[in-house]
């Protein structure tokens, strides 16, 4: 029998990239021999033919609104023949890995042990549907500390579960790699040199893995406001460089001093009213658009931090947000005029929550507003119903930032009043909060919940501003954030329950219940200062439910399938890891400040000594940058 073949129908690289995949996976999934044709349309006989919708009318792919950002695939395949088929190119290769998922294909975590692929015969790969992402943006923003393995792991798993876009913060992302190659919360591994040109080569690899792929890239965020001032914005925990002489008088004045804020470029704001001050921003912003066709959305920040505003006689009288929609109706102008079509997203975060009183953009069509209520409470998900509070009165430099979910989503639509154009959540389920919640069910269930009701507020998707490790205990979180974008009314209960039994296999039921169990032990609410507790005598019991699980974790990793042994392995951990948590915080619920410091070390000790073994999983900076200000020295 010949070997099997795909046939790409363009060369595209994602297309062609989406024709190798389907090989690799059909090839184990059946035990034949699969191929990919080297010509885009060779004539062979082949299993399937896969391509954009140009390249296959028939297929019936549903139409979009705008091929570039939205996404819908058409599979037609009866026993190992057929078409796969794509609104794009990146729509074809999300569309094998529908198919794939149908036939019981499952990623519970990045990397070659989260992949876990059935047995079949090819006269059972069989499937036949359509599909459109109900949300349009479905995508990850780099945070915590990373090296370039877990970058590209992360972006070769996203598509994988539906995802489409990926956003390198700053220029190039180098508070991020530091982090992890300084070795920073663990004294236990020798630090790495590390430079800017390091960081700037991996982030210029990295974005040919997102190429690769079609993935939507966003790009910079915070920056503008220092770096076309001769500041660099690496991140907020480096000693401030001295301040250039010729770019004091640009800088905010905020009780009575032009200086940086705090010591960090990237949290200083400037003096907004100077027309020269907006004149730099814009044309370094142009700058940068002209020079990286390769980003395909720019995100235009203020600074970072709060209260932090110019007072000066000039921009006293004015909102930030208004002299921000000036910049941003400039910077249209200035990209129309050198020919840049560059999609700008602009932030509603902190400060410039509150709207602008007098400006609008002239061009709406160019920019996409990201909602990114940083002080919001996880202890409830956005509420449709909920009443619209009336916002706080602006005092600049003197504001109270919204806690509550419905203040918070009072401010959105408030500015939405001015601009109905496309807009997404920016939010932060799994940068801190998720540590509140060892077990990862009470954080999936919020996380599910806010992107279901996401449409209801007007925003059309979700770029999760998080640690690229959040699969530890497992990525629960991480599934329901997937299969909630690409739709909305999947249920939680049966997302929870398919990737548990893909995770764990035989086992499965014992996994969920300890987890459930885990999560409320340690009470997340009462983790956040929100209520009372945690209940000592609940944390009391994590030992025994522990060792219940140690003793099956033990066992199971024998599992034969790579996936779930290792499953299994990191549960073995995360009970080990959750008998010294809990003896922490049940010392510090007791009052005994001494003891829970003490305790406290000790979970350290057991992250920073395990670091390698779940390096692909969890941020052990992240967790101990989070945690450790709970348990401080008596």
């Amino acid at each position: 029998m010949p070997a099997r073949t795909i046939v790409p129908l363009s060369d595209a690289a994602p297309v062609r990239y989406a024709a190798e995949e389907l090989a690799r996976c059909l090839s184990v999934i059946t035990g034949e021999a699969v191929t990919v044709a080297k010509a885009a349309g060779a004539t062979c006989e082949c299993v399937i033919r896969i391509g954009p919708a140009s390249e296959l009318p028939d297929a019936g792919v549903p139409p979009v609104a705008d091929a570039e950002l939205d996404d819908a695939v058409a599979v037609r395949v009866a026993g190992g023949s057929g078409v796969i088929a794509g609104a794009n190119p990146r729509s074809v290769l999300l569309g094998v890995y529908r198919l794939l998922t149908a036939l019981g294909c499952r990623w519970v975590r990045p990397g070659p042990l989260g992949e876990l692929l059935p047995r079949l015969p090819i006269s059972e790969v069989t499937a036949s549907f359509t599909e459109t992402p109900f949300y349009r943006h479905r995508g990850l923003c780099i945070e915590g500390a990373v090296c370039e393995e877990h970058v590209r792991d992360i972006i070769e798993w996203l598509p994988r579960v539906g995802m489409n876009a990926y956003f390198f913060q700053f220029r190039e992302a180098y508070t991020f790699f530091e982090r992890w190659y300084s070795h920073r919360n663990n004294p236990l591994t020798p630090p790495e040199p590390f430079t800017v040109e390091d960081a700037r080569a991996m982030v210029g690899r990295l974005s040919l893995e997102l190429a690769r792929r079609g993935l939507v890239h966003h790009a910079v965020g915070h920056g503008w406001t220092c770096e076309p001032f001769g500041m660099e914005g690496l991140g907020w925990e480096y000693p401030p460089p001295p301040v250039p002489a010729d770019a004091v008088p640009f800088l905010a004045l905020v009780n009575g001093e032009r200086q940086v804020w705090e010591g960090v470029p990237l949290n200083t704001n400037l003096c907004y009213s100077n027309p020269e001050v907006r004149r730099r921003i814009v044309a370094s912003i142009v700058e940068y658009a002209a020079g990286r066709p390769d980003v395909d959305i720019l995100h235009f920040w203020l600074a970072d931090g709060a209260n932090n505003h110019c007072e000066c006689p000039a921009c006293a009288a004015t909102r930030p947000s208004d002299f921000y929609v000036q910049m941003l109706n400039e910077l249209d102008r200035a990209l129309t005029q050198a020919g840049l079509a560059t999609r700008i997203v602009f932030l509603i975060y902190v400060d410039l929550l509150w709207p602008p009183e007098t400006q609008r953009l002239a061009n709406p069509g160019r920019f996409l507003l990201m909602f990114a209520p940083i002080t919001r409470s996880y202890s409830e998900p956005f509420d449709p119903g909920a009443g619209r509070p009336e916002l706080a009165p602006f005092e600049r430099n003197h504001l109270e930032f919204p806690k509550s979910v419905p203040e918070n989503v009072a401010f959105l639509r408030a500015w939405q009043a001015g601009f109905s154009g496309d807009a997404f959540d920016f939010d932060y389920h799994l940068m801190w909060d998720h540590y509140n919640d060892p077990g990862y069910r009470e954080c999936a269930r919020i996380l599910h919940a806010d992107i279901a009701r996401l449409h209801t507020l007007g925003l059309a998707g979700f770029v999760s501003c998080q640690t690229q490790r959040a699969f530890f205990p497992t990525g629960l979180p991480m599934a329901a954030l997937a299969q909630t974008l690409w739709s909305r009314d999947a249920e939680f209960d049966a997302i929870c329950a398919d990737y548990d039994h893909a995770s764990f296999g035989e086992g499965a039921e014992t996994a969920s219940a300890y987890l459930e169990a885990m999560t409320a032990a340690f009470d997340p609410v009462a983790a956040r200062g929100e209520r009372p507790g945690p209940d000592i005598e609940a944390l009391a019991d994590v030992a025994g439910r522990a060792d219940a699980v140690l003793s099956l974790a033990s066992e199971r990793q024998a599992d034969p399938d790579p996936c779930r042994a290792e499953s299994w392995r990191l549960l073995g951990l995360h009970a080990r890891l959750c008998v010294l948590l809990a003896s922490a915080y049940a010392d510090r619920a007791a009052g005994d400040r001494g003891a829970a410091h003490a305790a406290w070390r000790e979970v350290a000790q057991f992250v920073r000594l395990n670091e390698a073994a779940l390096a692909s999983t969890l941020d052990v900076y992240l967790f101990i940058n989070t945690l450790q200000g709970r348990f401080p020295a008596a």
